[in-house]
C-alpha cells in the first residue's frame, strides 16, 4: 500500500513513518504540496497524509486538488485544529481522519486500522 506523506518536517515524524512502514506500507515523503500533486498524478498512493503548515500551500487546499486530480486517493491532515474549527475548514472535503500535531506510532496504528476498516 503506497502512503503519500506531506510534510516540511520529516524528521519530527520519523515514529510516525516508520510505524507506517511497519504495518505495511511503502511511505513516499513529499517536501510541499508542489512536490505531492506531481507524485500523485505519477504514482498511485492509497492514502496522502498533509501535515500542517506546508510551505506552499494549506493542507486543506491540497486535500481539495488532489480530490480534482484523483477523488480515489483517502486523505488525512496533521492539524492542531479544534475538532469544530477542523470540521468547518475540511467540510465537504471527505478527509479521512484529522491526526494531532506530532502524530507518533500510535497515531500511525490507528490511521491504519482505520484506512483497513474503509479500504
Amino acid at each position: 500500500m503506497e502512503i503519500l506523506l506531506v510534510t516540511a518536517r520529516p524528521r519530527v515524524l520519523t515514529d510516525f513513518t516508520a510505524a507506517l512502514a511497519a504495518g505495511g506500507a511503502h511511505v513516499t515523503i513529499a517536501p510541499d504540496a508542489a512536490t505531492a500533486l506531481e507524485s500523485a498524478a505519477a504514482g498511485h498512493p492509497v492514502l496522502c497524509v498533509a501535515d500542517e503548515n506546508l510551505p506552499d500551500l494549506e493542507p486543506f487546499t491540497l486535500v481539495a486538488r488532489l480530490m480534482q486530480q484523483n477523488a480515489m486517493i483517502f486523505t488525512a491532515v496533521v492539524s492542531g485544529l479544534s475538532e469544530a474549527d477542523f470540521h468547518e475548514a475540511g467540510e465537504g472535503l471527505g478527509i479521512l481522519k484529522r491526526l494531532p500535531p506530532n502524530p507518533d506510532a500510535a497515531a500511525a496504528k490507528d490511521l491504519l486500522a482505520t484506512l483497513a476498516a474503509v479500504a
